[in-house]
């Protein structure tokens, strides 16, 4: 089978949502367990950004096929380049990746991406492929992958013209539907369309 991971783009570390997460005031479970110990990566976000990072959370973790010792699910990080949805951050962790603004000529935000798209292009091979659950409208994160993965980048056409939210919710469907989405090079790609009709209902 052929081997594919994911590429996730994550909420705003500096967000409001995330500041609760910081607050000593906090009462709710992940926010006490996140500032004792740290948390993982995915569930972080995923309170961060809700039904979006939830959708390609969970689509990741039932549809990749990684490399050998390569985790299926990478998320795009502010200073910290390609990182394992299942690490654990620490608070100073979050408030150091807050820092790094995701623009592809900070170098701080650059190089770590490149470094890490550089190693898993070497994991992936020829055949393998990355798929970009993320941002295509923009180049804050395709670009540099483009360069560095070519035609092993892949990003679901289904995206095209969607908001977050609908993104969110394809792809939770597809997670329970068990039904994997299409994809195609985003090199050549068209990467703006009309909105698709409003998903019915599950």
């Amino acid at each position: 089978m052929e081997k594919r991971v994911f590429l996730l783009s994550p909420a705003r570390a500096a967000g409001e949502r995330m500041a609760l997460l910081l607050n000593p005031r906090a009462g709710f479970a992940l926010a006490q367990e996140f500032q004792r110990a740290g948390a993982k990566l995915g569930d972080l976000f995923e309170f961060a950004s809700g039904l979006y990072f939830r959708g390609k959370l969970a689509y990741a973790r039932a549809f990749a096929q990684p490399p050998h010792a390569t985790a299926g699910g990478l998320v795009i990080l502010p200073g910290r380049g390609l990182v394992d949805a299942e690490s654990l951050l620490t608070m100073a962790d979050l408030m150091a990746i807050a820092q790094v603004p995701v623009d592809v000529r900070d170098p701080r935000y650059r190089e770590p991406l490149e470094r890490d798209a550089l190693d898993l292009s070497h994991k992936l091979g020829k055949s393998g492929a990355a798929v970009l659950l993320g941002s295509i409208a923009t180049g804050k994160y395709a670009d540099v992958l483009s360069r560095i993965l070519g035609e092993r980048l892949l990003f679901p056409p289904d995206f095209v013209g969607r908001g977050d939210m609908s993104r969110g919710g394809l792809l939770l469907r597809c997670v329970r539907t068990g039904t994997e989405l299409p994809y195609a090079p985003l090199i050549g790609a068209v990467r703006h369309g009309p909105r698709p009709p409003r998903l019915p209902r599950f």
